[in-house]
């Protein structure tokens, strides 16, 4: 089971913090169903709080619209290769090597389908996730489909190939530079709540639940929860960020 963005090595003089990942917003028109199915886990799950800015949210409750703010209007991040420490001497490379093989880079659109749990490797923290997942059913409205007619008819899985053949390329420079590698089967996904220790069962059973909305008749297709566009590639080392690919928006 995979997770990232929680780091697991102390910090030493000299070493920084490496992330490469696809920024990822949440639309605004998706947040409001998405917090009050936050709520209804908090209240099962007093422990869970926001990734990255580490709020709990059961001090949230009271106020939905901050709830929102804060635990859902914030940039996320889909991880192309784990956290890990790199040496002063090796950022110039680093960055370098990541925006010659990660330049050219096609316009896509990111499906996410599905709730996904995960737990970290020593199994201290458990994630609530938003999962991209192949063969989910594209639900997008007709603006997004003009913009977007040139990659409608595309098959779904295509923006995970296109995620995985990233995460590759990432694992590529990480290799040359000796940092470990990503997870042998990637699952792209944005990591919303976390919560500490293992509690995988009790946050499954209400992931399960909460997907039965999205079920499409009697298949096992997934309608998407949310969509939205890929719009480049940053890599943050330490305080700093480098933009590896980005598009601006039309």
């Amino acid at each position: 089971s995979q997770v990232n963005r929680v780091r697991s090595f102390p910090h030493i003089e000299g070493n920084y913090a490496l992330h490469v990942y696809i920024p990822v917003y949440i639309p605004s028109a998706t947040r409001k169903g998405l917090a009050s199915f936050l709520k209804k886990v908090t209240a099962i799950v007093p422990t869970l709080h926001a990734v990255d800015v580490d709020v709990p949210l059961s001090g949230l409750l009271k106020d939905e619209a901050l709830l929102e703010k804060v635990v859902l209007g914030r940039e996320f991040h889909i991880s192309l290769g784990r956290t890990v420490p790199l040496r002063v001497h090796q950022i110039n490379s680093v960055v370098s090597m990541l925006r010659q093989r990660l330049q050219f880079q096609r316009r896509y659109l990111i499906d996410f389908n599905k709730w996904e749990i995960f737990v970290n490797d020593d199994s201290t923290r458990t994630f609530m996730s938003l999962e991209v997942v192949e063969g989910g059913l594209a639900q997008r409205d007709m603006s997004m489909r003009m913009e977007a007619a040139s990659m409608v008819n595309r098959k779904d899985w295509e923006c995970v190939e296109l995620i995985r053949k990233q995460i590759q390329a990432v694992d590529e420079v990480y290799k040359l530079h000796n940092l470990p590698e990503f997870y042998k089967d990637p699952r792209p996904h944005i990591s919303i709540t976390w919560a500490l220790g293992d509690i995988r069962d009790t946050l499954k059973r209400m992931v399960e639940e909460e997907m039965k909305k999205y079920k499409v008749g009697s298949s096992s297709r997934q309608k998407c929860i949310f969509t939205s566009k890929f719009t480049g590639i940053l890599c943050k080392i330490g305080n700093k960020m480098h933009e590896i690919c980005k598009f601006q928006e039309e």
